[in-house]
């Protein structure tokens, strides 16, 4: 999804255009870059440029990007836009606050003494008559009790300081209207229950490193996650363990062990120590494949994971590895492959797994011995593993094998002619050196034989160990 975002209704028009109500409600009150911040904003969405990244936007503006990202913050506390994801970071820029037609009117008469009480409260500035004429709308148009609103103003207040936003309040209260807490004593209940959770999420604040005081949407998030089944404990755990910096990052963490139905710390604990070394062994095997893995991730579903579930150690994926790397099977789908030919047959404890290794790589030291007596240099091939497989099938050993390989050189098709030369002695009885002279011009009426796959000799020569 894009960074930025729009509402339909901005869609449709064909410049740059900024509604009256933002220059007649928002403007006055708003921090001055954090008007270049939203114009700029409105410019790429409605000239086709969303797809701009917060460093481009950072950059062009001159701001810091996090600096940008707490201007945006701003604004969204001003409901002139939306934060929809914070990673990745994506706004939304809304629809100013439009009234049609002539503005309601209000009757500050039945709120005797209410804007003394909050400018009381809010004594670090002065409160406008337009802030004063949002919280009558919430009064009014919410229906919030009187005395919730002073509680929610109280709040905030001593959350933030007394120069707070009133924008910031405004997003406090429809929270709570959101969730149908609008008299005094929802409020109460509400609020009494972020002040009893502040001294446990100071502690995930310090096992985070937040620096900040708790707000609304953390205390939110909290009781979540104790309505998961989480204790302080392993909230704590978890934070810790997984590195979490911010409540996002917390957040998501948290749905994942929920996801995975892990509560405890113990069993969080476990559970990350697995997916370290999951991915840990991802990267290994990808240093050790030379594939470039920008994001272990989908490597641990599709792959790693997998592979562990068959039985497999992290130490023999990273000798398979090695091995496929060197035999050109160098990526993880032909890895796959090789694995699900070891999890076929049985090759799966780290002791089997290092036997059949340790044959195939003296396959593959005799089939460069092979190669040479050919006058071949190249790369060894699967053809040449199969036809290695084969030549043992039949009942050649290694000296008939390199006998062969020799009386090929200089052949347009040296492997080939080894085929050919073997097929003639194995169908004229021929399996010493010593009998090649004698046999050549009398060969046996060749017979019709299966052909085994690649490893199959190496496989029947270890499975009498293994199974034994």
């Amino acid at each position: 999804m894009a960074f930025i975002s729009v509402a339909e209704e901005l869609t449709k028009r064909s410049a740059t255009s900024v509604e009256n109500k933002f220059i007649t409600k928002y403007l006055a009150e708003l921090d001055p870059v954090a008007v270049k911040v939203y114009l700029y904003a409105l410019y790429l969405c409605q000239n086709g440029q969303s797809e701009h990244t917060p460093e481009d936007f950072s950059k062009k503006l001159g701001i810091d990007e996090e600096k940008l990202k707490e201007y945006f913050e701003y604004l969204d506390e001003m409901e002139l836009i939306a934060i929809t994801s914070k990673i990745p970071f994506e706004i939304k820029i809304l629809d100013c606050e439009n009234y049609y037609g002539k503005p309601k009117k209000l009757h500050p008469e039945k709120y005797e003494g209410l804007y003394e009480e909050i400018q009381a409260i809010i004594s670090g500035r002065m409160v406008s008559q337009n802030e004063f004429r949002e919280y009558l709308i919430l009064l009014e148009d919410f229906n919030f009790e009187r005395n919730a609103i002073v509680m929610i103003v109280n709040y905030c207040v001593n959350l933030k300081g007394d120069k707070i936003n009133g924008a910031y309040i405004k997003k406090v209260a429809k929270n709570f209207h959101a969730d149908g807490d609008v008299t005094a004593v929802q409020v109460e209940k509400r609020l009494s229950s972020y002040t009893a959770n502040t001294t446990t999420l100071l502690k995930i604040f310090t096992a985070c490193s937040i620096k900040r005081q708790p707000e609304v949407e953390d205390g939110e998030a909290l009781n979540k996650w104790l309505n998961y089944s989480f204790t302080e404990d392993a909230i704590i755990c978890a934070a810790k363990g997984f590195k979490a910096k911010t409540i996002e990052k917390l957040d998501a963490v948290i749905e994942e062990l929920n996801k995975n139905s892990k509560f405890d710390p113990k069993e969080i604990d476990d559970y990350r120590k697995e997916k370290t070394s999951l991915y840990e062994a991802a990267i290994a095997v990808a240093k050790s494949l030379s594939v470039y893995m920008p994001d272990p991730t989908p490597y641990v579903e599709n792959y790693v994971g997998v592979w562990i579930s068959y039985g497999l150690s992290c130490d023999a994926l990273k000798k398979i590895a090695n091995y496929c790397f060197l035999s050109g099977r160098n990526s993880f789908d032909a890895m796959h492959d090789f694995v699900g030919n070891l999890y076929r047959d049985a090759f799966i404890d780290d002791n089997s797994v290092h036997q059949l290794l340790q044959q195939l790589a003296e396959d593959d030291r005799f089939i460069k011995s092979v190669h040479t007596a050919c006058g071949l240099t190249r790369k060894i091939i699967p053809y040449d593993r199969q036809a290695l497989s084969r030549w043992r099938d039949w009942g050649f050993n290694e000296a008939m094998i390199l006998k062969a390989a020799e009386l090929s050189a200089g052949k347009n098709n040296p492997m080939a002619a080894v085929n050919y030369l073997l097929s003639t002695w194995k169908n004229g009885g021929i399996y010493t050196v010593e009998q090649i002279p004698s046999a050549s011009s009398s060969p046996r009426k060749q017979t019709k034989r299966s052909v085994t796959d690649e490893w199959a000799a190496t496989i029947e020569k270890l499975n009498s160990t293994h199974k034994s």
